[in-house]
């Protein structure tokens, strides 16, 4: 009889050591060491046909000789959803979407499937019944059930082998499972969710998508830092790595992609939280902007890009005189070092005294916002609360400041351009460097440009 292979994996960052040790080399965690078997010679490995009903045979191909098609994406109902993957469903595609406990995750995956007509879908839960999942249904959808053979069939099981042998029965063209941490192979003898299990049941479901072209969606729990729990190989296994945000007491989520081996990787879909599911908001700026009936201070404009995508965020700042021997800074949504960097220029270049004050920066609306173009909304901003002089809610910003007080050009400077035309502002503040190729003849809103940032505080605060 063959020997029992075991190994020691570290829970925390899914180290592998052939002894136990006390300290994790890799994440420098105690105690978190677990012997788990890897390898049980008795389990067998499934042989999966493609698509046309033949086993594939690897053998190595020149690659001017490769054929190369363009892959026919399905494109789902949920347009968010498609901009997010870059386009639509691939076929043969592994993706893993991850995000907090109960943000909504199943019930973005199971609405999607509810939704895809003429399909055969199979969801795959381990953490729920099917009753349960009945009940989501009947709240999400009241469509009429398919008459074809086609809809959701759902099927409740861990165990992958069993799992594999209804997809050979049924032959869905998509699979959910719900989720990876709760699956187990008997490749493996040790408990879902470790380091060893989520390895080898990904690697099984992406030997199958592969084989067959069948699409495979994994959803994923996270750990407490926010990052995908189990090992960080599960994220290079996978051709999409999706992360569900927001704050599950606002009604807003975000559908970021973190990898996508198919499409832009700095995509991002926004959806409203109802009763009846989730709702694509197709345009954020009108969500991301508050309504005000009059001009208040410390409040301005910004166009940023999110991928391709324009929109336009509200940045919110309060400066007050600091009640401590140290000055506050904080801010939501936006990185405090720069923040800190661009406070350091206001004072080094134009004489504001900030040092004893305390600065509260936010951005309206739960987004993160990692774009340099939002710099010169900001600063107005802080200087609009610092001097108690309101901005005009018609003027919107785009540009990056310098470390100098220079205002630097940005990238794709016309379609914020036109987003914030197409939203009705009257007037937009960019670079001078930004104005070369741009026909200002083509705009009904007024292009003002400047090089320095004294230009643009003496144009709005006199």
């Amino acid at each position: 009889m063959a020997k029992i292979k075991s190994a020691y994996f570290c829970q925390s960052c899914g180290y592998e050591s052939a002894k136990w040790l006390g300290k994790c080399p890799s994440c420098n965690q105690w105690n978190t060491f677990v012997e788990e078997i890897i390898q049980k010679p008795s389990a067998a490995v499934p042989e999966w046909k493609g698509p046309g009903g033949t086993s594939r045979v690897a053998k190595p191909s020149a690659i001017h000789e490769i054929a190369y098609t363009e892959e026919s994406r399905l494109a789902t109902p949920d347009h968010e959803f498609n901009r997010v993957l870059g386009g639509g469903i691939v076929p043969g595609s592994l993706v893993l979407i991850g995000g907090e406990p109960g943000i909504g995750k199943s019930t973005l995956m199971l609405q999607l499937a509810l939704n895809l007509k003429g399909k055969k879908i199979l969801y795959v839960s381990g953490e729920e019944s099917e009753q349960q999942i009945k009940m989501r249904a009947e709240r999400l959808s009241q469509a009429e059930p398919a008459k074809d053979g086609t809809g959701v069939f759902i099927l409740t099981e861990t165990s992958t082998q069993n799992i594999f042998k209804q997809i050979e029965i049924l032959e869905p063209d998509l699979i959910i499972i719900d989720s990876i941490q709760t699956l187990h192979s008997a490749h493996i003898d040790s408990t879902p969710g470790s380091v060893s299990q989520v390895r080898e049941c990904a690697a099984e479901l992406m030997r199958f998508a592969k084989e067959t072209a069948t699409p495979v969606f994994l959803i994923g729990h996270i750990t407490k830092d926010g990052s995908i729990a189990g090992p960080k190989i599960l994220e290079h296994m996978v051709d999409t790595v999706l992360q569900f945000e927001g704050d599950r007491h606002h009604v807003y989520r975000i559908l970021r992609a973190v990898k996508n081996r198919f499409g832009s990787a700095s995509e991002l879909g926004i959806y409203e939280m109802q009763g009846v599911g989730l709702r694509e908001v197709s345009n954020p700026s009108e969500i991301l902007l508050s309504q005000r009936d009059e001009e208040l201070t410390g409040i301005t404009i910004s166009a940023m890009l999110e991928g391709v995508r324009p929109m336009l965020i509200e940045t919110q700042a309060l400066v007050s005189a600091s009640a401590y021997g140290t000055p506050q800074r904080s801010a939501t949504g936006f990185d405090t070092k720069r923040m800190n960097m661009l406070l350091a220029v206001l004072e080094k270049r134009c004489g504001f005294r900030l040092s004893a004050k305390d600065v509260f920066l936010n951005i309206a609306g739960g987004l993160r916002v990692e774009d340099p173009a939002v710099d010169l909304g900001i600063i107005v901003a802080i200087i609009s609360s610092h001097e108690d002089i309101s901005v005009s809610s018609k003027i919107c910003f785009a540009a990056e400041v310098g470390l100098s007080g220079e205002i630097r050009a940005v990238n794709r400077i016309e379609h914020r351009i036109a987003e914030a035309q197409k939203l009705g502002f009257e007037q937009i503040y960019i670079s001078k460097y930004n104005q070369k190729g741009i026909d200002p003849t083509r705009y009904t809103i007024e292009i003002k440009t400047s090089s320095k940032i004294e230009d643009v505080f003496a144009s709005l605060f006199g």
